[in-house]
């Protein structure tokens, strides 16, 4: 598989106030000697305790900040800024409240210079590709957390991103709405083929997810350990978290976890 992402020794400190001393200033380091590679087309889940440094890593491959040391590379050329070969969706939806949901799609579009004649076709692909074809007119204030949330990762996959940055979208929503839109989710990406980076603290939805699941550990942030998952046909199994296959990756996950809450570190 070709690689679309390195990580590669990546260190982020930031200058932040003393408490110790007044007027003071020191070096806090968020995260360290980072290193990690993503396939193209791959699902790749993130998963790790309080202070783990996994908001700072998506702003890393983003572009909304640089390493103090190492490097990103995205198809062989460092990250040097944000770009539109990388959509982001965040657990807030940030939708624009006076669009429609067909409005805040052509958003995309529009940022993309796709031609205004084309918007409509185009919207109507994604609002289908999110199962809210009927919705189209609605503004946000007239939908449902799990729908706002499904405009959202259509406005991002209307600029057509070479990759998807997904920093916790489906913690706010319950339970219910939340498995809903995993399966949404892996669906869209079966279909796409996009390569997604999706943070989580959530270990059955990292597992559920994630052809690989990376595993940070705190203070600073370090990858511990990436466990591959083998599972196949996620979407045609129905009681997927009953398999074998996912209560072993399950527990892996778990245990490694439960190594850095005795550690003090999952807080």
């Amino acid at each position: 598989m070709r690689e679309k992402i390195r990580v590669e020794n990546v260190t982020k400190t930031f200058t932040v106030r003393d408490s110790t001393q007044k007027g003071a200033v020191k070096q806090f380091t968020a995260i360290s000697n980072m290193d990690f590679a993503v396939n193209e087309g791959e699902f790749l889940t993130i998963v790790g305790p309080s202070g783990c440094g996994k908001s700072t890593l998506l702003d890393l491959l983003g572009g909304l900040s640089t390493p103090t040391k190492g490097r990103i590379l995205l198809d062989g050329q460092e990250i040097k800024g944000p770009g539109l070969d990388r959509g982001t969706v965040f657990q807030q939806y940030a939708l624009f409240p006076w669009k429609t949901a067909r409005g805040n799609i052509e958003f995309g579009l529009e940022a993309k210079g796709i031609p205004k004649r084309e918007w409509r076709e185009q919207s109507d692909h994604y609002l289908e590709l999110v199962g809210l074809s009927n919705f189209a007119d609605r503004y946000p204030h007239e939908l449902s957390g799990g729908m706002k949330q499904r405009v959202a990762i259509a406005r991002s996959l209307a600029f057509n991103p070479d990759v998807l940055l997904m920093d916790e979208p489906f913690a706010a929503l319950d339970a219910q709405t939340r498995e809903t839109l995993q399966s949404e989710l892996l669906r869209i990406w079966e279909k796409t083929k996009k390569t997604i980076i999706f943070i989580t603290h959530g270990i059955d939805e990292a597992v559920y997810l994630g052809q690989r699941v990376v595993i940070l550990s705190a203070n600073p942030g370090r990858v511990k350990k990436i466990i591959n998952i083998p599972l196949t046909h996620r979407l045609a199994d129905a009681d997927i978290r009953s398999n074998p296959a996912f209560v072993k990756a399950r527990s892996e996950v778990w245990n490694y976890l439960h190594e850095l809450e005795y550690a003090g570190q999952y807080i």
